[in-house]
């Protein structure tokens, strides 16, 4: 083992957050780390966090972050900030929400940008997933990014998935997305004080009812945190669901259902790498000999459709390949 992945996986905080940022960077370097890293992976509980813009996700993790502590398990925190399409700036301001935690060696938190990448989790979330785990996290927090049904491609990164979902913001059409419903091991109703919560329940657990998942061994439980300025009620719900997760994670292990999940990630990442391997290198030749933009203006003109164009670049690369 060399001394950089020795010191990551003994929790180096200041090496590990270079390596997602060069991972992000897409530094040719870090992925030869990464390989390394892999063997000490696999061992870590992950949460899957996500819901709709302005839900309370971050204020959510901030406050289960304290809980864990309580129970003295050392935490890794993603939180996936959108990436402007204009700009190509991130928000990321959930660092500064979790500020308290700062000094706090067993939480470790880091965000990462979207930078585009579909299902509201940033390409470099698996990996960064991958360091935390090599750091020894017993836990480790992944907050997504809120954007729709896109939300589902979290299920493919963590082992429980809590779904939140706010009075008045529309959940009531959200709740009838297949997806959503599907992914949720845990619902959570946050700002419960507000109107509204008790009908958002209620429409809930009547889904649920319908659930073939609810029927399958494990009822997705509803948990109703209220208004996070009444500390003492607040603290009390979010231990709630601290249990309830908790509980599905201890369903998972002993239903056998926690090597299913272990081995969809798998797939998951084979399939990250492969683009990765295959789509990346020829996007960035196709960009960097302006065939790309060339091929978009014809697509634009009608004079070529995009299904042709794919073949043809396919085509191409690959004859390339065969001849070396």
């Amino acid at each position: 083992m060399d001394a950089t992945i020795k010191k990551i996986c003994g929790g180096d905080v200041r090496l590990a957050s270079r390596l997602i940022r060069d991972i992000e960077d897409k530094i040719p370097e870090a992925k030869a780390k990464i390989k390394k890293l892999y063997a000490y992976t696999g061992k870590s509980f992950i949460i899957g966090i996500t819901g709709a813009p302005g839900a309370g996700k971050s204020t959510l993790t901030d406050a289960l972050i304290t809980e864990l502590r309580k129970k003295n398990k050392t935490i890794g925190v993603l939180a996936v900030d959108p990436t402007s399409p204009f700009t190509g700036g991130a928000i990321l301001g959930d660092r500064i929400r979790m500020q308290r935690h700062a000094e706090d060696p067993g939480v470790f938190v880091r965000s990462l940008a979207t930078r585009g990448a579909l299902g509201g989790l940033s390409q470099a979330a698996g990996d960064a997933i991958h360091v935390m785990e090599a750091m020894g996290k017993d836990i480790i927090i992944v907050e997504t990014v809120g954007i729709g049904q896109q939300e589902i491609d979290i299920i493919n990164h963590a082992h429980s998935v809590v779904v939140v979902l706010v009075p008045g913001m529309g959940d009531e059409i959200q709740t009838m997305k297949a997806g959503l419903m599907e992914i949720a091991d845990v619902f959570v109703v946050n700002k419960a004080n507000r109107a509204g919560a008790k009908q958002l329940q209620m429409e809930l657990t009547s889904m649920l009812n319908l659930s073939s998942k609810a029927a399958a061994g494990w009822r997705p439980p509803i948990v109703m945190i209220g208004d996070a300025f009444e500390p003492a009620t607040f603290a009390e719900n979010t231990a709630e669901l601290a249990q309830k997760i908790e509980e599905h994670h201890i369903y998972l292990q002993q239903s056998g259902k926690l090597t299913e999940r272990m081995h969809r990630k798998a797939m998951a990442e084979i399939n990250d790498a492969l683009s990765a391997c295959l789509l990346e290198p020829v996007l960035s030749s196709l960009a960097g000999s302006g065939e790309l933009e060339s091929f978009a203006e014809k697509i634009r003109n009608r004079k070529a459709d995009p299904y042709s164009v794919a073949e043809e670049i396919t085509q191409k690369f690959f004859k390339k390949q065969g001849k070396k």
